[in-house]
């Protein structure tokens, strides 16, 4: 986990404010990667999209569903994943990679393992697979992105505590920081995580200086081109 690059309580309460396409033309002006990486594909959907934006550490691990165990009817309960996820600081997001083929066979998360990651600190839920009990989840307060939604557990596991994960293409590191709300889910660097609610003030606003001009009795197409290039 790089921990290298600390994230003040108060930069992270500024992301919250932040919608995360904004988030998204902010960090493309730092060029650190390309603007085709570092989000989740369209694969991975908001459960709860009239939420605000999420903004959290990734806590992450792989999940089966589809195998029973050696032994007995069920999995047992893991609590050194717990524990594994009380290292990363909060406010926490578990990350789980479905292992399965297709993934989303069963539901970890539930009402039950929603009370339990709230307890343990966490805002949200993110997934390749599936969820359930949504109503529950979301009175609970957990925000989630998963795959799709099943009515069953099946053989819900998790295993791989803290390993690197990819869920909807995109690549998870346990300690993360992670934005997403009803448009999608992508990591924000951190080496950068302060500077991004000043440089997204000021794409807002030239934007809105945009939408206003198409909007005006003064446009035409070379107005607009002129405009545009002063953006540039």
């Amino acid at each position: 986990m790089d921990m290298n690059h600390s994230v003040r309580v108060e930069e992270v309460e500024a992301l919250q404010r932040i919608d995360t396409c904004t988030v998204s033309n902010a960090i493309e002006t730092f060029q650190l990667r390309l603007r085709n990486t570092g989000f989740a594909n369209s694969s991975i959907r908001c459960m709860f999209q009239d939420w605000p934006p999420m903004v959290g550490y990734a806590a992450t691990a792989r999940l089966g569903t589809s195998e029973a165990p050696m032994v007995g009817g069920a999995y047992h309960n893991r609590s050194n994943w717990w524990h594994s996820i009380l290292k990363v600081p909060p406010p926490r997001i578990v990350v789980l990679e479905d292992q399965d083929r297709p993934p989303g066979v069963g539901a970890f998360l539930g009402d039950m393992h929603a009370a339990i990651l709230r307890a343990l600190g966490c805002v949200g839920f993110v997934t390749d697979g599936a969820v359930r009990e949504l109503p529950q989840v979301r009175e609970l307060g957990l925000q989630l992105f998963a795959g799709n939604v099943a009515v069953s557990h099946a053989y819900a596991h998790t295993y791989d505590f803290g390993e690197p994960v990819r869920v909807g293409g995109l690549e998870v590191r346990q300690g993360d920081l992670l934005h997403g709300d009803r448009h999608g889910l992508l990591t924000v660097p951190k080496q950068i995580a302060g500077e991004i609610p000043a440089v997204a003030a000021r794409l807002e606003k030239e934007e809105r200086a945009v939408i206003a001009f198409c909007r005006s009795h003064e446009f035409s197409v070379d107005k607009l081109g002129q405009l545009l290039k002063g953006l540039s």
